[in-house]
């Protein structure tokens, strides 16, 4: 069988970001598959891009990769011209391929189009993956606030939905989200296969990570939180920025590495400046490649995942909670749903209230629990347990394999 697979932000794991795709095409040619990528070149920064279209070979599959700059820095018009964009060459580059079987994965949600164009014109049947509830998503934070773009949008995600053989939503809370909206869907596989937590990266340690903190920062702090990830509106790191303000007052040997980039980064940083704690208990980083992240969170005592204060976001399936459970590492978040319950449930990290909540009992409690030192390490093998039994690419895989054996 030959799937081609599309996803608009594909990296490979010497880029920075979320490999979840490379991951699942080159386990899916492991297990006989045939797998052909249809990308751009907007987070591939490995390699200089010339030609509209490039074409790699790697690990067993071919990647066709559109030359197209993008940038969550970049204006949202810009954005929209992108995704048109890559709509059109995509939907061709698709019709020129033979293939058995479709997995479009979001964002964004115009990612559905090429494949319903291919299903319109070669009957390709196709596997909606949808990795954030979109638009609703972006109603919520208010993104897009034009009654008739959202009307519109909101009917393009339920006619893609209806066109698609089977939806797979990275969470539960996602999954409830596209039922409860689009009641016809109950008769349609609308399955959960979270995000990856990839243990054979994570528990790889270069010989650099002995190195130790201190050679980062200036000095080794008794407890770090890591957060690496998006600099972006919806990530809400300026209630890291109070909680961190918050903790220098109490107890000045918790730092919070924040490594990544985005539209949000500058503002951040003046930010953290202004109150007191840039280069006091928090520092700012560059991002790191897939494959130099798990040296990152060797150096952490746990990893962190924030959101703005909007229920919508709960749903999400951020790559950070995943890959902090990959690593051993208990994870911190300031929002309910989900991730919410298995950190509880598994006792793998620490919940934090959020934004409209956050005071000083409860920064206090956060700190009490920096020391429990039992805890802590019952916590790391909790949170490696729970990534091999949940959330691991074999799992991932496994449910997909079911999934095409329903469907081809």
């Amino acid at each position: 069988m030959k799937i081609l697979y599309l996803h608009q932000y594909f990296v490979f794991p010497e880029e920075a970001g979320g490999t979840r795709s490379f991951d699942l095409a080159k386990s899916f040619v492991e297990l006989g598959y045939s797998v052909d990528v249809i990308t751009t070149s907007a987070f591939i920064k490995s390699q200089v891009f010339t030609k509209r279209w490039t074409v790699i070979q790697r690990d067993g599959f071919t990647v066709y990769v559109l030359k197209m700059d993008y940038s969550n820095k970049l204006s949202y018009a810009y954005r929209v011209w992108a995704f048109l964009q890559f709509l059109i060459y995509a939907s061709i580059k698709l019709l020129k391929l033979k293939g058995d079987l479709v997995l479009a994965t979001s964002t964004p949600l115009t990612i559905g189009v090429p494949a319903m164009i291919k299903r319109l014109f070669h009957k390709t049947p196709f596997i909606f993956e949808t990795r954030d509830v979109w638009p609703e998503a972006v109603e919520a934070v208010g993104a897009i606030t034009n009654p008739l773009i959202l009307k519109a949008l909101y009917r393009l995600e339920e006619f893609i939905y209806h066109q698609a053989e089977a939806i797979v939503a990275l969470s539960v809370d996602m999954k409830m989200s596209i039922t409860s909206r689009y009641l016809g869907l109950c008769d349609k596989q609308v399955i959960v296969i979270e995000n990856i937590s990839q243990i054979e990266r994570f528990q790889q340690q270069s010989v650099e990570t002995n190195s130790g903190i201190d050679s980062l920062i200036g000095f080794k702090p008794r407890f770090v939180v890591l957060y690496a990830g998006t600099f972006g509106r919806v990530n809400g790191l300026g209630y890291c920025l109070d909680l961190a303000a918050m903790t220098l007052k109490k107890d000045k040997s918790i730092a919070f590495l924040l490594m990544g980039s985005g539209s949000e980064k500058l503002a951040l940083i003046e930010r953290a400046k202004k109150i007191g704690v840039y280069r006091e208990n928090v520092f700012f980083l560059e991002s790191v490649s897939k494959s130099e992240l798990p040296n990152m969170y060797q150096l952490a005592d746990m990893g962190s995942s924030f959101v703005i204060n909007s229920e919508v976001l709960w749903a999400n399936s951020a790559n950070k909670f995943f890959d902090s459970l990959a690593a051993g590492k208990p994870i911190l978040i300031n929002y309910k749903g989900w991730q919410s319950n298995v950190i509880t449930g598994d006792d793998v990290g620490y919940v934090l209230p959020t934004n409209d909540k956050l005071d000083v009992l409860e920064v206090e409690k956060f700190i009490r629990y920096t020391y429990n030192s039992n805890g802590l390490s019952q916590q790391n093998t909790n949170a490696l347990n729970c990534a091999k039994n949940r959330y691991s690419l074999d799992v991932a895989v496994k449910k997909y394999q079911d999934l095409f054996d329903t469907i081809v």
